[in-house]
């Protein structure tokens, strides 16, 4: 079995356990079959990332939460090893630092934009607030309409749970700390 599998498997079956579930719960919830839900948690199946997402969404859980190793107590995180995400050709780039636990409900990100960068995320779930602190330059945030720029030094929150952009239209990199948490 691969090595996701077994983590996949392990995970999805805590999960569905600490939140009292039975599988034709889980399916109902996700709309992914009993059957499949079974073979997931005994690891004879290796779902499409579709499937992933269907469950993850039915059980109000994150991705990472499904196929992450537990975290041990104490977590050093060198930058040279984070797997670096980037959009907009690249002038954006986004470091996970701390993915999604459900012991914890958030994840923290670091974020770097390019002059004239953009960084567009599509709405989170329904409850979900973005904590943004910017630690060098300047970003400007498009939300409902309006836009709050935020410099060096300056912080924002702000519901996510609808589509949210972040435009660097200062004249240096920007360099900013994102949490998103999200509710029980």
């Amino acid at each position: 079995m691969e090595e996701i599998q077994r983590i996949l498997a392990k995970n999805l079956k805590a999960i569905r356990e600490k939140e009292k579930l039975s599988l034709e719960k889980v399916s109902e919830l996700s709309g992914v079959s009993k059957t499949m839900i079974g073979q997931i948690e005994r690891g004879e199946s290796s779902p499409t990332l579709t499937t992933i997402w269907k469950i993850a969404n039915g059980l109000k859980t994150s991705f990472t939460s499904l196929i992450n190793n537990p975290q041990p107590d104490i977590n050093v995180i060198l930058r040279d090893e984070i797997q670096v995400l980037s959009e907009d050709s690249g002038r954006c780039r986004v470091y996970p630092s701390f993915p999604f636990h459900e012991d914890r409900r958030f994840e923290i990100y670091s974020v770097e934009i390019e002059k004239e960068g953009v960084l567009s995320s599509d709405s989170h779930r329904e409850g979900t607030e973005e904590f943004i602190t910017v630690f060098e330059g300047e970003v400007t945030i498009h939300l409902n309409e309006c836009e709050y720029t935020i410099k060096k030094g300056d912080s924002i929150r702000f519901k996510a749970d609808r589509p949210h952009t972040y435009y660097n239209t200062g004249e240096t990199l920007t360099r900013l700390s994102m949490t998103i948490y999200y509710p029980a």
